[in-house]
């Protein structure tokens, strides 16, 4: 993957992620800096590890006597191809065809540590084989097609025993949903992957960090503002003037930002990117309104809407729980979170969204861009944020990670795009799927909340499961 492409090489792979497409990267740093590690399907500094199994009995006759195997799998094989794109971030390293459960042993070694491990259901009497693959320990994605057999009527049974706790399934005619399967052992892999960058003066406890470690292998790093200041100080005049431009021409309006607020905010955003390249990190966040207060030379939010645009992380207020949420979001969507300080509006069944910094690559970083403006903070009244209107009618995802053992969530549909000056200056108000009175009477764990484009619960469920993470619906 790209942790060993020389930099010409990386400006290519990632030119599609930057703020100004189609323009020149402002690059700042030195030729022979570190590239970093994109977190997006695709762009990851190593490949998502899967076994890809096929497991059918030769002549078996459900879904025909008449079938044959190999065929089989070549028409499957085939789908994998069309779907590249999808796979692009993932290593096969085994792709076999099982007949026997006896079979299983001529490979366990070599799974052993896989992010996780697809089956693909081809005919009846697999029950065998399942079993002896489940014995590897390792997360199981089965994925049966109508007609492939009687053995899911059994599934839901095997799901509830010890012998099938790391097995989930997908049972469905379409072939795009090989990729949906991927998607919990894509965010184990990120999540174990991930080094995310704390700049405060407080450091997390160190059991906190540890059990973040043991479950998740996410390093946290916590530095103070130096390294910022000093690469703030060594990006090109050049590389920040372009990229202030680029924030201002692509901005509907400049409401209050004077230029030197936006020229500095762009040129910490350079400096952001150096610093995540240098310590070979994934994600950033500053305590931006503690021990950071006024020690950087502009607020960090212009950066780190950049970072989430291109893929990686920019998170407020040195919330670590948010930062991982991200890299969990990232894995099974490939798409940002949006903090937020929500708001509640039981008159349309709803809950207003808020937060100053808006990332507007809600999409993805090959998605299309939402509209903003430049604003300034909106309690602070100073600094420079982009206000995104995001897309009405989008379904979304609201989650926060709290410790590492319990996800809280809800659902619902983007309704309107409040834009009042009040409360932060990047709004939604969604609609809740359930009920807002159960939603506000028991909140907990804090305000942040994490908003993903899309209903991902399934893929939560599935996730949650393979890493024994309780799954909470708040509403």
């Amino acid at each position: 993957m790209i942790k060993n492409l020389k930099r010409r090489e990386f400006l290519q792979v990632t030119s599609g992620c930057a703020l100004c497409l189609g323009a020149a990267r402002a690059f700042s740093f030195a030729a022979d800096a570190k590239p970093l590690t994109l977190v997006s399907p695709g762009c990851i500094k190593s490949k998502v590890r899967v076994a890809k199994i096929y497991a059918g009995v030769p002549k078996a006759l459900w879904p025909t006597p008449l079938m044959e195997l190999n065929s089989e799998m070549k028409k499957y094989e085939g789908e994998f191809a069309r779907m590249k794109k999808e796979f692009a971030d993932v290593d096969f390293v085994v792709t076999r065809l099982v007949t026997q459960p006896e079979q299983v042993n001529e490979f366990r070694e070599k799974i052993k540590d896989v992010d996780g491990i697809l089956v693909i259901h081809l005919s009846m009497g697999i029950s065998g084989m399942l079993g002896e693959i489940l014995k590897t320990n390792r997360p199981t994605m089965l994925f049966a097609a109508p007609y492939s057999g009687h053995e899911w009527t059994s599934l839901g049974t095997l799901r509830k025993s010890k012998e099938g706790a790391l097995l989930d399934c997908i049972l469905s005619s379409g072939f795009n949903d090989l990729a949906t399967a991927v998607r919990p052992f894509r965010a184990i892999h990120h999540l174990r992957e991930a080094k995310i960058i704390n700049v405060s003066t407080n450091a997390p406890s160190a059991q906190y960090l540890k059990s973040v470690s043991d479950r998740f292998g996410t390093e946290i790093k916590t530095i103070g503002a130096e390294p910022i200041i000093e690469s703030y100080n060594s990006v090109d005049k050049g590389a920040a003037e372009a990229e202030t431009e680029c924030w201002i021409k692509q901005a509907q309006k400049v409401v209050e930002p004077p230029r030197d607020e936006i020229y500095r905010s762009a040129k910490l955003a350079l400096a952001f990117e150096k610093v995540l390249a240098d310590e070979r990190a994934t994600v950033m966040t500053v305590d931006c309104y503690g021990s950071m207060y006024r020690k950087l030379p502009a607020f960090p939010c212009v950066g780190f809407v950049r970072l989430n645009n291109m893929g990686l992380g920019g998170i407020c207020e040195s919330d670590l729980s948010s930062a991982l949420t991200h890299v969990l979001l990232q894995g099974l969507t490939g798409k940002p979170g949006f903090i937020s300080d929500p708001t509640m509006d039981e008159s349309v069944k709803g809950i207003i969204l808020a937060h100053c910094l808006g990332s507007f690559k809600m999409d993805g970083p090959d998605g299309e861009a939402a509209p903003y403006k430049l604003r300034t903070i909106m309690e602070r009244q100073e600094g420079c944020v982009p206000q995104v209107r995001m897309r009405v009618g989008q379904k979304v995802t609201q989650l926060r990670l709290v410790g590492v053992d319990l996800i809280r969530h809800f659902t619902g549909k983007i309704i309107d795009i409040p834009d009042t000056d009040r409360g932060c200056r990047t709004k939604i108000t969604v609609e809740i799927d359930g009920d807002p009175q159960k939603l506000w009477q028991n909140w907990s764990d804090g305000l942040h909340r994490q908003t993903v484009y899309g209903d991902i619960t399934a893929d939560l469920k599935r996730f949650c499961r393979f890493k024994d993470v309780k799954l909470i619906y708040e509403a």
